[in-house]
């Protein structure tokens, strides 16, 4: 694997990144909530960038993995800042963006922000206004009544440790929706979606299926998958739709 590397940001958050060289366009690896760059897709795709000689960059967001800060103090848009800046910073030239669940919604920030930069798009059960349409939406008065009393709620998690929902974190994911207005992704696209997962639920890849426009958007739906999203077959898939976008968008 890529050693280890830092960037300093202008917001002074230090990002912990790996870089490795080759081909562009550059992959980008945007994970998802809680995740790392060390997760098994981001690992394994890197291997398959440096077998076919392409760029390949994966990062910790701040509050993540190895980079500074603690998960609670961050919000959407400060992940959208550190994407930013690792994008920014990091990488020359065009960039084929590959988004996880919460990094789905990053990379679709991302296109929005930097539409010039990005070439391609694959995103693998992707979460957009998750804070919204998922917790928000899903709290009960009681716990709305103790989000607001005490700043942060904690919900159970089928990973390694409890999240923590902060009221900032859901205030600022409104700043950030991008299912509530147009959004066109003028490159191809592909989005995968597990039917097992209890995560993002089917209807929520249609849905956003249903709002993107563009010219080459697909939604592939792999029967039995869950969120994780991760097994062999699944990371096969994943480095496929990547070839096709990488194909596509040479074309």
């Amino acid at each position: 694997m890529s050693e280890i590397q830092h960037l300093e940001t202008k917001q002074g958050r230090r990002i912990a990144y790996a870089k490795s060289d080759g081909q562009g366009p550059t992959i980008v690896f945007l994970s998802g909530l809680k995740s790392d760059m060390e997760g098994t897709k981001a690992v394994a795709l890197e291997a398959w960038a440096k077998e076919q000689g392409r760029a390949f960059l994966r990062f910790d967001y701040s509050g993540h993995g190895v980079s500074s800060g603690e998960f609670a103090d961050g919000s959407i848009g400060d992940w959208h800042e550190d994407t930013l800046e690792v994008v920014d910073k990091l990488i020359d030239g065009p960039i084929l963006a590959v988004g996880s669940s919460m990094g789905g919604w990053q990379s679709l920030l991302l296109s929005r922000a930097r539409p010039e930069r990005i070439m391609g798009l694959v995103t693998i059960a992707a979460a957009p206004d998750f804070t919204e349409d998922g917790y928000w939406a899903g709290f009960t008065d009681e716990q709305k009544a103790e989000l607001e009393r005490e700043g942060f709620l904690t919900l159970p998690s089928d990973y390694e440790e409890d999240y923590i929902i902060t009221k900032r974190l859901i205030e600022d994911g409104r700043d950030q929706l991008v299912l509530r207005s147009p959004l066109r992704l003028d490159m191809p696209v592909r989005f995968l979606q597990g039917t097992e997962d209890d995560a993002v639920p089917t209807s929520q890849a249609v849905k956003l299926l249903e709002h993107v426009e563009g010219d080459d958007i697909r939604l592939t739906l792999v029967k039995g998958a869950d969120h994780r999203f991760s097994d062999d077959e699944c990371l096969r898939t994943i480095q496929k739709m990547v070839k096709v976008v990488l194909t596509r968008g040479a074309a």
